[in-house]
């Protein structure tokens, strides 16, 4: 139980301060080219500028118009997000005056959308994929020292996928390297392997951000009815992703992988560990080479981004899971520019000591990211 004293803030009778004087680091940021065919055609080869314009971006799933769900607003945005003229998330300069500036943001990780992963066309979804990256360079990070890349991967092409991330290696343009949660098979399985000794290897945390296009619901059984429970099957698809990671024992395979499981939540994680673990002690003969329980596997080798932040009705509960998971585990993520965006103000609705704090909004994102100057 939470000890007595902890305390709650209450946020409605705060005073908002005109600007966060927090320093954070926000460990999802979303971008988008504002005009495709304007900034993304340079960094393709003319063969796949015509294949794009003829045939388009087709993913694996029944939606060739889009995702399966319509957003609750254009862009899934907030609507003071659209920088003049543009989409949320296309311009440096309005996101700096919107999001870096007064939120104090020492760093951000960019998680960029419409990136070509989960494409149909394996070969074209490689060929965007680094076109993407190139991107990033160019009108990100070469841009502005506090913005971070992803480097983009077609994870359905393996060969292709590792190719790109050793393409990458030690380019400080980059922190992570990222996938989707809804894989064409649990991403536990040999097939994907290569992807993550590739990037263990060169010192790259693996982002799995949720969403993708995989050609499954989100859910374990069919499509869903309502938007509502796509946002809330993010955390069920991540938590099919870990148990997979576990029992198919890629982090005994791999023990410098670091995995980050991105807009999910975490509040579902310590149950999660609990009934892997008893059930690893019942059935641990049917998987030998997952040497230990799941439970240490996790806390050792898997970091959660905050953002939907949870808010359990009994305030201080809160701190009871973020003790099982652990102070130094948790990364503070807004989701900028979309609508359910967390503001630093807002995410911690408990009172707590500086240096959970220091560790929870920067420390821990730097410590694992390490980044370096460009340059």
């Amino acid at each position: 139980m939470t000890p007595p004293t902890a305390q709650v803030i209450d946020r409605a009778a705060a005073a908002k301060p005109a600007a966060n004087t927090l320093a954070i680091a926000d460990c999802d940021v979303h971008v988008v080219p504002g005009d495709q065919r304007r900034e993304l055609f340079p960094f393709l080869e003319k063969r796949w500028q015509d294949y794009m314009a003829t045939y388009g971006l087709r993913p694996r799933q029944g939606f060739a118009g889009g995702p399966a769900y319509p957003k609750g607003q254009p862009d899934a945005a907030r609507r003071d997000a659209y920088p003049p003229g543009g989409k949320p998330g296309s311009s440096l300069s309005f996101m700096r005056e919107h999001h870096l500036d007064p939120l104090n943001v020492q760093m951000a990780v960019l998680n960029p959308l419409r990136t070509g992963q989960g494409m149909q066309n394996l070969e074209f979804g490689s060929a965007f994929c680094r076109a993407m990256n190139d991107w990033q360079i160019a009108e990100w990070t070469s841009k502005e020292p506090r913005v971070k890349g992803s480097v983009v991967v077609a994870y359905e092409d393996t060969p292709a996928a590792v190719a790109e991330i050793e393409a990458r290696a030690g380019d400080p343009n980059f922190v992570q390297v990222l996938l989707l949660s809804r894989s064409a098979e649990p991403f536990g399985q040999k097939r994907y392997w290569p992807i993550f000794e590739a990037a263990a290897a060169n010192g790259f945390p693996v982002g799995i951000h949720a969403f993708g296009y995989g050609g499954a619901p989100v859910t374990g059984g069919g499509w869903p009815s309502y938007y509502l429970e796509e946002m809330i099957g993010h955390a069920q698809c991540q938590q099919a992703l870990l148990m997979s990671l576990c029992m198919e024992g890629v982090f005994e395979r791999y023990p410098d992988l670091k995995i980050v499981l991105v807009e999910a939540g975490f509040a579902w994680l310590p149950s999660l560990c609990w009934r892997m673990d008893r059930l690893w002690e019942r059935m641990r003969d049917e998987i030998p080479h997952v040497k230990r329980p799941p439970s240490e596997y996790v806390r050792e080798q898997v970091w959660l981004t905050t953002q939907p932040m949870e808010e359990p009705e009994f305030k201080p509960h809160l701190l009871d899971v973020v003790k099982w998971i652990g102070w130094d585990r948790l990364l503070f993520a807004t989701d900028y520019p979309h609508w359910d965006f967390d503001h630093p103000d807002h995410a911690l609705q408990v009172r707590v000591t500086e240096e959970q704090q220091t560790k929870f909004f920067l420390q821990n994102a730097l410590d694992l990211y390490k980044p370096q100057p460009v340059g």
